[in-house]
């Protein structure tokens, strides 16, 4: 055995040595052709980039290269997977880039949150513009923007204070205004779930760079709390619940410019105007997901946003028991909010092979194949058995750049 081989002091030098050598080959090429480069890295590669020594670090951190990270992958519709866990170990946060579902060797990598000592049970209400949206899932009464790659977080200020509330929470950015946008809904819990009097609503909205909550009036529908947000077109979207002795639901939306509530328009006939669904943004349209019998689904979609008529049922999604569904596992139903929370099926994203990415039941993912009709079970080394996944458009971006 040679003397480095055997010599681990030797062994950590000449690896310093080789660390060295290529942070001099970077600094040699041209400043256009790196940043081109580094623009073009997924954002877990990046921030590993950051960490190598201190001239890489600067580097990374470049306004010019952070707005060509910005510009290209939004081209590219570069995202993440975000797994939100909070059984058996309570809320952990989880991420692996969004592959191309061919490279079966890929693992999670776990997410630091620095503030899990004043917040220890939270749940993931929003995700925009790179940041995530976390609600103090026990009091209520702490909100934070945190992005979970650069770990640059806020704790935003007290909301008004009430007895015992409902919260549903919506978290925007508006791409003319530049405005990021923190919305709550909160109802009165004992009139909201008994007499359905949604009188005793409340909205309120935080602007980002602000220092108070505002208040805006109330919504006179009745929203449930734990549904994903879907944003488009500067508005948040959420489903109502239907009003008592009604079956149908309504969309309703926020506009983050206007701060106006407006219902969406839906078809009168067809599953959407009957059945229970969830939203999804699905290559920039809005999108319904109805629930029909027997385990199947159908997705609509809104080819023009706003008009009433062009919404076109685009995908119908067959019965399928996903593998992991099949083997027993223990049930948290009495201490997982997520699981408690949770649908047999839900859309996630629509990959740019055509195929959409589905979650069931909080513990499965899987792909489907609208030409083919085929579905195939994904998984990746480290996933948490039940979670709550988010489809999220990581970046570099930090809250003091969103005043």
């Amino acid at each position: 055995m040679s003397i480095m081989a055997s010599n681990p002091v030797l062994r950590l030098h000449n690896k310093r040595l080789n660390l060295q050598e290529q942070s001099h080959q970077m600094d040699n090429l041209p400043h256009d052709v790196l940043l081109s480069i580094l623009s073009r890295l997924p954002i877990s590669s990046l921030i590993q980039f950051r960490y190598v020594c201190r001239s890489w670090r600067l580097l990374a951190q470049h306004p010019q290269v952070l707005d060509l990270h910005n510009s290209v992958h939004d081209h590219h519709n570069f995202r993440c997977l975000i797994f939100h866990c909070d059984y058996p170990i309570r809320n952990q946060l989880y991420f692996v880039d969004l592959p191309d579902f061919r490279d079966e060797k890929l693992s999670v990598k776990r997410i630091f949150t620095p503030f899990s000592a004043t917040m220890s049970e939270y749940d993931v209400v929003g995700s925009c513009h790179g940041f995530l949206c976390l609600s103090d899932s026990l009091y209520n009464d702490k909100l934070f923007i945190y992005n979970p790659f650069t770990r640059d977080y806020l704790e935003l200020p007290k909301t008004k204070e009430f007895s015992n509330p409902d919260v549903v929470c919506g978290v925007g950015f508006h791409p003319q205004t530049k405005q990021f946008k923190v919305l709550t809904i909160v109802y009165a819990r004992g009139f909201r779930r008994i007499q359905r009097r949604f009188s005793h609503s409340e909205v309120q909205i935080f602007t980002l760079g602000s220092s108070n909550w505002r208040s805006i009036g109330k919504l006179y529908h009745h929203l449930a709390q734990g549904q994903p947000q879907a944003v488009v077109n500067g508005r948040l979207h959420w489903v109502s619940l239907p009003p008592r002795h009604h079956l149908g639901r309504a969309i309703v939306s926020f506009d983050l410019e206007t701060e106006q509530f407006i219902d969406i328009p839906k078809p009168d006939l067809g599953s959407l105007s009957r059945n229970n669904y969830h939203l999804v943004i699905l290559n920039g349209c809005l999108s319904a997901a109805v629930y029909c019998t027997y385990g199947k689904m159908e997705i609509w979609v809104m080819k023009e946003y706003g008009v009433k008529e062009s919404w076109v049922k685009s995908f119908n999604i067959g019965t399928y028991m996903p593998k992991a569904l099949k083997q027993e596992a223990e049930i948290p139903f009495k201490v997982s909010k997520i699981v408690l929370r949770g649908r047999i099926v839900r859309v996630l994203c629509i990959l740019k092979t055509g195929e959409i990415l589905l979650e069931y039941r909080n513990r499965a993912l899987v792909l489907f194949h609208p030409n083919t009709g085929k579905f195939k079970d994904v998984a990746f080394e480290g996933m948490p058995h039940w979670f709550q996944t988010v489809v999220h458009f990581g970046s570099l971006n930090r809250i003091d750049t969103m005043f």
